[in-house]
């Protein structure tokens, strides 16, 4: 998955954005196959457990069989055609989610080689707020942050300022 960058800085930052808000001691429902940051989750103490790799445009039934207190949502909802679904499936009372956001100057990521790692959305902070209002949701805390690359060139310098990823701790209105 991060064969040539790992995401340090997103992940530093996301994991102390979880611990901020959810404790080790509530279980978590990660949508999304299990990857580096769901088994960064659990080797610092928290009860995680995946979705299965199944469509989650047409397919929320492992969301709506989970138990978990809380679901995680980290650079998934931009692949989905339609986010919507999954977030109002979801049974438990807190969501810890973040997504892409988008960028003026450049176009939304897609993969070659790779037909699920392609984005559907990449989000205005406004317009993925709306989302999780529509599905049923309240933000209560949020934060955004930036994703440096160390190429050489115009839009590399924009990166150094320009807020790259949104992150959001949310409650079931």
């Amino acid at each position: 998955m991060y064969e040539n960058t790992f995401p340090h800085k997103r992940f530093k930052l996301t994991f102390e954005f979880l611990q901020k808000h959810i404790s080790t001691s509530e279980t978590i429902l990660d949508l999304g196959v299990e990857n580096p940051f769901s088994k960064l989750m659990i080797s610092r103490g928290y009860n995680v457990e995946n979705t299965k790799g199944e469509d989650l445009d047409l397919d929320t039934t492992t969301i709506l069989n989970s138990n978990a207190e809380v679901t995680t949502a980290f650079e998934i909802c931009e692949h989905l055609l339609n986010p919507l679904n999954s977030l109002s499936a979801i049974k438990g009372n807190k969501l810890v989610a973040s997504v892409p956001l988008k960028l003026w100057f450049s176009n939304a990521y897609q993969s070659k080689t790779d037909k699920w790692d392609r984005h559907y959305h990449e989000f205005e902070d406004w317009q993925f707020d709306w989302l999780l209002e529509k599905a049923g949701w309240k933000v209560i805390d949020r934060q955004k942050f930036t994703h440096p690359t160390k190429k050489i060139g115009f839009r590399p310098i924009l990166r150094w300022f320009t807020p790259r990823y949104y992150l959001v701790y949310a409650e079931r209105i």
